[in-house]
């Protein structure tokens, strides 16, 4: 008997430091990867159908529930564009990274099975053709994508991105972050939606506000080039308190940027669409990091990851 092929492929978290809504009116935003938490895709041939092994399903394909479909469209991509011959694929997902929290969850497991695939036939993806699998999954996942998301799971570094074009940013000193989860799912449509709304019935208050994020967005990039940690903080900071103002905090979220705060943070805010989901904070350096993750969970917290991003 032949012995089965197989191969596999990784990627990690993201999380918006700036341009939160204001980038989906042409603004830029900030992201950096989050090498904590990641989706690691295993593939292997079987001689007929496709089987699936996730936290979210357990069983054939053609029985795969609706939450599972943007990774069943992320493996059949990535297969017609290797020009798969084989009769059937098993498909193993393991991720850390949560569901529902803005963390790019969706877009990074689409990575890691596009890379798992191109490593089973020996097939030469590139960023683009990563990209690809990864944004026809978006498409069935959240509708129509600015692939900010499919970016920054794939790029080791952060990233700028304006209008769907990407560039590094670079770090002047390395940066320790913690993330918080509110416990709660975040609700980014439903926020989009209502910043949308408003902005059509208050022109006057939300625009100001969507332009200072995108000056925020660029001044952070600067910052963070720098390497100057209490400016980052501060803008940081100045940008929770705009989409505060812009309805897609809630308590759960004003609670953990609270504790932050009293912990000695540099700077805290929502991160992703908001309405739940998680906070990211900048800490001093490792060692308080660790501190901070601690207030965080006795504020409340459900659950803290500590993640860094090196200087380059």
């Amino acid at each position: 008997m032949a012995e089965e092929r197989a191969a596999v492929g990784t990627s990690h978290a993201k999380a918006i430091l700036f341009g939160e809504h204001a980038v989906v009116y042409g603004a830029p935003a900030v992201a950096i990867p989050l090498h904590a938490l990641t989706a690691t895709a295993q593939v292997t041939e079987r001689p007929a159908g496709t089987h699936i092994h996730s936290a979210l399903f357990r069983g054939q394909a053609d029985d795969a529930p609706a939450r599972v479909q943007p990774l069943l469209e992320a493996l059949y991509s990535a297969l017609r564009r290797t020009g798969h011959a084989g009769q059937g694929v098993d498909l193993r997902l393991d991720s850390t990274i949560p569901y529902e929290r803005g963390l790019g969850s969706s877009a990074a497991v689409a990575v890691a099975v596009a890379r798992a695939v191109a490593a089973l036939e020996h097939h030469e993806f590139d960023a683009e053709d990563i990209h690809a699998v990864a944004m026809d999954a978006e498409t069935i996942a959240h509708g129509k994508s600015s692939g900010l998301d499919p970016r920054t799971v794939a790029s080791a570094v952060p990233i700028r991105f304006l209008g769907g074009q990407v560039s590094p940013v670079s770090v002047g000193s390395r940066l320790d972050f913690v993330l918080a989860d509110t416990g709660r799912a975040g609700a980014t449509g439903k926020a989009v939606s209502a910043v949308r709304r408003r902005l059509e019935a208050e022109p006057d208050v939300v625009t100001p506000l969507i332009d200072r994020l995108a000056e925020l967005a660029e001044i952070g990039t600067s910052c963070m080039a720098s390497g100057d940690r209490e400016a980052l903080g501060a803008h940081m900071c100045e940008v929770h308190r705009h989409l505060a103002e812009l309805g897609v905090s809630d308590l759960t979220l004003e609670r953990l940027v609270d504790a932050a705060d009293r912990a000695g943070a540099m700077g805290a805010k929502l991160t992703g669409g908001g309405r739940g989901g998680c906070v990211i904070v900048l800490a001093r350096d490792e060692e308080h990091a660790e501190h901070v993750e601690v207030d965080l969970r006795r504020a409340g917290a459900t659950r803290t990851w500590r993640t860094a991003v090196e200087a380059a």
